[in-house]
């Protein structure tokens, strides 16, 4: 087991699960799409550049898009998205694993991107999700302003929470821009997180069999 998985389980056999949960969008009051696109006019000349020339009069509207894209997670519900479950299982219990799942995220100190894998697993308590939702649930969480603890702990938790699993584990890899093209400069570093509850927390086999499918 390499140094990072040792962390990893170290961590499931030792922490204990007090987060709280984030579920819907906060309900605050929405700027318009003009007043989106003013910010960003003015953050172009804070640059130093000039908001008018040829180059930049569509970037405004351009931004707001494109952010609009990158926090579209706030409007979905994580919880919704696990509701549609299947009993026919044909009594199967044992661990269900997606692996590697693809993200991007947007770190919330200063709004730059995190690029990342996420790891999830459960052991079925009687029901299963198709695993296309299991994608969804870290995507929806991603595309939030985000660090990569809270992101970990919301997805396992959600799980845990709808599906009633025996257990449930999340482990995600990401490098984070904040500190790769600002800062420090500290490049091909990458973090590594995990929430692991019910059977990977108290089975130190089921826990290594999860870890020993990480890549």
């Amino acid at each position: 087991m390499t140094p990072a998985l040792q962390a990893i389980d170290t961590m499931a056999k030792r922490t204990k699960s007090d987060d709280r949960k984030t579920r819907a969008r906060p309900k605050i009051e929405r700027p318009s799409r003009a007043e989106v696109e003013a910010a960003f006019r003015t953050i172009i000349r804070w640059t130093g550049d000039d908001p008018d020339r040829e180059g930049l009069l569509e970037t405004p509207a351009r931004a707001a898009r494109a952010y609009e894209e990158f926090f579209k997670g706030y409007d979905q519900d994580p919880v919704a998205i696990l509701r549609k479950t299947f009993e026919e299982t044909a009594g199967y219990d044992e661990m269900v694993v997606l692996r590697g799942v693809r993200f991007e995220s947007h770190c919330e100190h200063h709004i730059v991107p995190i690029i990342g894998r996420a790891w999830v697993a459960y052991v079925p308590n009687g029901r299963v999700v198709g695993i296309s939702k299991l994608a969804r649930l870290v995507e929806v969480y991603a595309k939030r302003l985000q660090i990569q603890e809270k992101l970990t702990a919301q997805v396992a938790d959600t799980i845990q929470e709808v599906l009633e699993p025996q257990g449930v584990a999340v482990v995600i890899k990401a490098q984070h821009h904040c500190m790769t093209t600002r800062g420090v400069h500290k490049h091909d570093t990458d973090m590594v997180t995990s929430r692991m509850t019910g059977v990977f927390r108290d089975n130190t086999a089921t826990r290594q069999e999860f870890l020993s499918l990480i890549d």
